[in-house]
């Protein structure tokens, strides 16, 4: 076994450290949350990722996303991703889609080649569809609901999204995965009510635009990140 992979081993014993080393895992959404769990799952041993993400790292990812510094702006998340995660293990395998996740090109992704899927994008037209691929392949899937505009971390949790409360985004995604007939999946979400952002801080653009802006923080969508990272790894060992 790699020493690297000793301590982990520790906790998990080396069978379950070679499930991880042989498991693929597609992660949507490189961002706040995505790239933490992305950066947690190379640490633990995962050996081969999808990394799906159509994004550049912008100065104003350097609050909170894990990729961003002042080096990478401009970059392209997946690619700053993928050499993050083999500078953890030069072993991984690494496929990177430099794309956003549509209905419109769904079909080009096979999850069926995937042992687990993590769904941390932030439109809810593109997280219905990955649901619902990964249900229809039998593949597990865990999906992050809203991360911006809250302070407290400890407020996260895991659950059904049936049984969420507060999250808007949630509620959302209730609604929708009902009608489409999904009657369960895992999420993480907060309980923590979401805080106005001070709208003298954002740009004419933001304000002239339909879509909210959320306020972040260094220490909210990466606690959700990491929380996301320990469902896939407990799922995939056998404890």
């Amino acid at each position: 076994m790699q020493e690297q992979f000793v301590r982990s081993a520790l906790l998990l014993g080396e069978e379950n450290i070679n499930r991880l080393l042989d498991a693929k895992v597609a992660i949507f959404g490189v961002g706040g949350v995505g790239g933490f769990t992305a950066e947690a799952l190379a640490r633990a041993g995962i050996g081969s990722f999808l990394l799906v993400d159509n994004d550049r790292v912008s100065i104003s990812n350097i609050n909170r996303q894990i990729i961003a510094t002042w080096d990478t702006v401009g970059q392209s998340k997946v690619e700053v991703m993928k050499q993050r995660i083999l500078s953890i293990n030069p072993n991984a395998q690494v496929e990177c889609r430099d794309c956003f996740f549509l209905p419109e090109n769904a079909d080009s992704f096979d999850f069926a080649s995937f042992d687990y899927v993590v769904d941390a994008v932030d439109t809810v037209t593109a997280k219905l569809e990955i649901i619902e691929r990964s249900k229809k392949a039998g593949v597990p899937v865990i999906s992050s609901m809203g991360a911006g505009n809250k302070l407290d971390p400890t407020r996260f949790t895991v659950t059904d999204v049936y049984q969420t409360s507060v999250c808007p985004l949630a509620k959302v995604m209730r609604r929708e995965l009902k009608k489409r007939g999904v009657e369960s999946c895992k999420v993480v979400y907060s309980t923590e009510e979401a805080k106005k952002p001070r709208a003298e801080y954002l740009s004419r653009e933001d304000l002239d635009s339909r879509r909210s802006v959320p306020g972040s923080l260094s220490f909210v969508p990466s606690a959700a990140g990491l929380i996301v990272a320990g469902e896939v790894v407990r799922d995939l060992c056998v404890l």
